[in-house]
């Protein structure tokens, strides 16, 4: 009989607390390597009822059941696939495109779905996994749905659940899986030497360029990729041969290399040695493919190209070189690809990550959800004030590691009832747009308020009107200065200039003298420019302001209006807000 790791006892504890008190689909995030297989066949063994298994590729499939029955444990296979179309048993493992056309009378008596590789799941729309679900959930109301995923982060639509146990609310939008009850980073199982040793190589010979691609924040098409890489084929022979060099100078055992296209593929493979390397494509005949595959696992070359088929469902313990030459649309599938190889092997010590992508994609960073605002952004951890939940933004950190901005707009912990496993926001706004009719805090980017539906200023409608009049003027700042002055009265204040490339500039004043100025001064100006809203700062003079100007951001754009002789700072435009 088996025995569990710690974590994966962990992880069926937490899914059983959960469905003792919920029956919302749930999902569990574990990396490659972390043994899902182990925790699906746990839970098939302690469950009730019977329990259908659901994967996309017959490969899932049959892992998760030789897992399952290599305990001695009676399962079936349906998945035509396989060829066989079992229905008997207490646990089944199916393949969705099978199971979705099998006969009503399948779907009998089940009291667990387990679906693996969940993020496949589409939120809307008529699907197959849709299909299952609502037989399953007709014959059977409670039906308990639990998900499992190394990579529960899908590009255009954000986190795949709303609720992380570690009290963090992922997305305010309607998930089809509501909550997920156990994570396991990838950090965890390199560190505890579950998985090898990831070395990620720097490459001194070239990368593709494939920036066009991220500043679009949309998913790319085939032709978008195949048009970069047309303009930049004469790199693809340089590259291939880097990857030959470092395979035969260290003698490593088995590349995967990752291609972006049927055509990048092909290009690729003409430049490898003929006798050492095989490719597989979606449209590859599938016993062609698993006679390929059985020949790279028994060693038989060296060099296997893929085109987006072997991200999951592949086991190749011995695969100690990965290289990426597709580009990647967000960490999670980064993580994925390098988890190929992150299997251990007898005589293997480590797997080389040789990225020739340029997209700078981390290893152990944590998934954001929001766009990164700037090339030389981070993720960086930002507590919050209210609840003091860790919260994941893009930032900018100093040459210690200190974090000196974030662009976060709104806490993401939340906190849930232990009985109910009802979720409650924490709610608190880093930075947000306050209501002129009724004082609410907003988010920068709303347009009507969220309290009041009054109309609420739109950044790029006031720009647009600015540029318009002939009373205003739009600076784009390239610096600011704060300098303390004295009025005629000798009254102190604190004068901000904005000046732009040309050296012109536009300037506010500010004074301290009383508490009501104080508060106007924090409200108007401080709340807006802090690099770091979080921070409470008591700024009561002018000198408090200059000793403390390296908390302070520049605005992106400077609106002033032209009062008689003067101009006269009315508005200020900030990146977060465009």
């Amino acid at each position: 009989m088996y025995k569990l790791r710690d974590y994966q006892q962990e992880a069926v504890d937490k899914t059983l607390s959960y469905f003792r008190k919920k029956r919302d689909p749930a999902l569990i995030v574990l990396p490659t390597g972390a043994g899902k297989s182990l925790v699906i066949a746990e839970l098939a063994r302690i469950a009730r009822g019977r329990v259908l298994v659901l994967a996309h590729v017959k490969e899932l499939v049959e892992q998760n059941f030789q897992k399952y029955t290599s305990y001695d444990l009676e399962a079936g296979i349906y998945s035509a696939g396989l060829g066989k179309k079992e229905g008997a048993q207490k646990a089944i493992f199916g393949s969705v495109q099978s199971v979705a056309r099998a006969p009503e009378s399948f779907f009998q008596d089940f009291s667990l779905l387990v679906i693996d590789e969940c993020h496949r799941v589409a939120e809307e729309g008529v699907t197959q996994y849709q299909e299952v679900i609502n037989k399953l959930r007709a014959r059977n109301p409670g039906l308990c749905i639990l998900g499992l995923t190394a990579t529960p982060y899908r590009l255009g639509l954000g986190w795949i659940y709303e609720y992380s146990h570690t009290g963090e609310l992922k997305t305010d939008q309607p998930r089809f899986f509501k909550q997920c009850v156990f994570e396991l980073p990838l950090s965890y199982m390199i560190k505890n030497r579950f998985l090898t040793l990831p070395v990620k190589v720097d490459i001194p010979v070239t990368c593709y360029d494939f920036s066009e691609l991220t500043e679009r924040d949309r998913m790319y098409t085939i032709a978008e990729v195949e048009e970069l890489l047309k303009n930049q084929k004469r790199l693809t022979p340089l590259i291939v041969k880097n990857i030959i060099d470092i395979t035969e100078r260290f003698n490593r055992q088995g590349v995967m290399i990752f291609s972006s296209s049927v055509k990048h593929a092909q290009e690729i493979l003409s430049h490898l040695p003929t006798d050492e390397a095989r490719m597989v494509l979606g449209d590859t005949d599938l016993d062609a493919r698993d006679i390929i595959i059985d020949e790279f696992k028994a060693r038989k070359f060296k060099y296997l190209v893929n085109v987006s088929v072997l991200t999951t469902g592949f086991d190749a313990p011995h695969v100690d070189v990965i290289a990426i030459l597709r580009p990647t649309e967000s960490n999670g599938l980064y993580q994925q690809i390098v988890g190929r190889g992150l299997r251990l092997d007898p005589g293997k010590s480590d797997c080389f990550i040789l990225d020739y992508t340029g997209m700078g994609h981390d290893i152990y960073a944590p998934e954001i959800a929001d766009k990164k605002p700037a090339k030389e952004t981070v993720p960086v951890f930002v507590p919050c004030p209210l609840c003091g939940f860790e919260n994941s933004f893009w930032g900018m950190v100093d040459f210690d590691g200190h974090v000196i901005e974030h662009f976060g707009r709104k806490c993401r912990g939340a906190t849930h009832d232990v009985n109910t496993m009802e979720v409650r926001p924490c709610g608190y706004r880093f930075r947000y747009k306050l209501c002129h009719s009724c004082g609410s805090e907003n988010d920068i980017t709303t347009r009507a308020c969220l309290h009041c539906a009054a109309t609420l200023i739109d950044a790029d409608a006031k720009l647009k009107q600015a540029k318009l009049s002939k009373n205003s003027h739009v600076l784009t700042p390239d610096k600011v200065t704060f300098e303390e002055r004295q009025d005629k009265n000798n009254n102190l204040y604190l004068e901000v200039r904005y000046y732009d490339v040309d050296a012109q500039y536009v300037s506010e004043a500010h004074f301290f003298s009383n508490p009501s100025s104080i508060k106007k001064f924090n409200i108007n100006f401080l709340r807006s420019h802090l690099r770091r809203p979080e921070l409470a700062l008591e700024l009561r003079t002018p000198r408090d302001v200059i000793q403390h100007q390296k908390f302070l951001r520049l605005p992106t754009f400077v609106i002033a209006r032209k009062q008689e002789k003067f101009w006269k700072i009315t508005e200020k435009v900030f990146a977060e807000e465009l």
